[in-house]
């Protein structure tokens, strides 16, 4: 099996490796602009344990966005379906920071994997903690997950994102004016800079997410991380809400409930088998690793594996 598995991402990893040159890594946080380009990485872990990985899988890099996904898996085990009164679950079919929806709908953000959304997720996840011990509470959940304590911020990147932080501010506070918010707009970038931040490796991101994939259960340890329901809603968001506005884009080549980070990395579940993390930096006009959206694709079309 898991030379068979390994063969099957080789071959498709190394399908894609013409793209490689295609797109550009973010720049308008200054710390993710001096990555290396050329990275490329992927990682598959399956729900009995067998593991695959291809290149840079095993380097860390800051996840960006798809620490959103554990972002809201906390915040719905915290407060459950009251979350929705808060932020919706639709597809936005805007730019990831846009505030023009925002004031459209008064506030209440399209969905938690948008910029605004995800303040308004750390704003629940602060509810009776400091900045401080929130983040805390988030990475002892991650290393519950990964099975692994040494996933750690890179202080670097938390510092830039907090110093370029502009438009996050005035999101926050725009909510805050519509009484969405209920602790400081400092303290709730706070949070989200930091979980932003995180560095992880592409083995590191597939094992954390398996229990999305056993219906909220981590397979290799037996411990419910959520519920079967809420394993179901949070892949749902993800099929629907995953990628930025290319979420139907990305539905329409891979077939498969993902998240995806201007870092470069991209996750996918596949419901009952596996997870599968890839990692390549140059970004397209979305904001999506192009690379690691193309060897997505070639896994699934060589796997077979869809959400059906």
């Amino acid at each position: 099996m898991t030379i068979e598995l390994n063969r099957l991402l080789f071959d498709a990893c190394e399908s894609v490796r013409g793209e490689l040159a295609t797109g550009k890594v973010a720049s308008y946080i200054p710390a993710l602009a001096r990555i290396d380009a050329n990275k490329f990485g992927a990682a598959i872990v399956t729900v009995d344990g067998a593991t695959a990985t291809f290149g840079d899988a095993r380097e860390t890099f800051s996840i960006q966005s798809i620490s959103k996904v554990f972002a809201l898996t906390q915040a719905l085990n915290r407060i459950g379906d009251g979350l929705w009164q808060r932020v919706q679950h639709e597809p936005s079919g805007n730019a990831f920071n846009s505030i023009v929806q925002l004031e459209l709908e008064r506030g209440i953000p399209r969905n938690p994997f948008i910029n605004a959304g995800a303040l308004v997720v750390s704003d629940v996840l602060l509810q009776g903690q400091s900045p401080q011990s929130c983040v805390a509470a988030l990475m002892d959940f991650l290393h519950l997950v990964a099975d692994d304590g040494s996933i750690a911020i890179d202080e670097e990147v938390a510092q830039s994102e907090l110093d370029t932080a502009h438009r996050n501010a005035s999101l926050a506070s725009f909510m805050k004016s519509f009484n969405n918010l209920e602790h400081e707009v400092s303290d709730v970038l706070q949070v989200y800079c930091r979980h932003c931040a995180i560095a992880m490796s592409c083995e590191q991101i597939a094992r954390s997410l398996l229990f999305l994939a056993n219906q909220g259960v981590d397979p290799l340890t037996g411990a419910r991380i959520v519920s079967e329901q809420r394993a179901r809603r949070i892949n749902s968001i993800m099929m629907l809400c995953g990628h930025y506005d290319a979420s139907g884009s990305f539905a329409f080549r891979v077939g498969l409930p993902g998240k995806s980070g201007v870092g470069g990395g991209i996750v996918v579940v596949v419901p009952g088998v596996a997870t599968i993390a890839v990692w390549s930096p140059r970004l397209n006009a979305s904001g999506n690793s192009h690379t690691g959206a193309a060897a997505l694709e070639a896994i699934a079309r060589a796997s077979g594996w869809n959400i059906l």
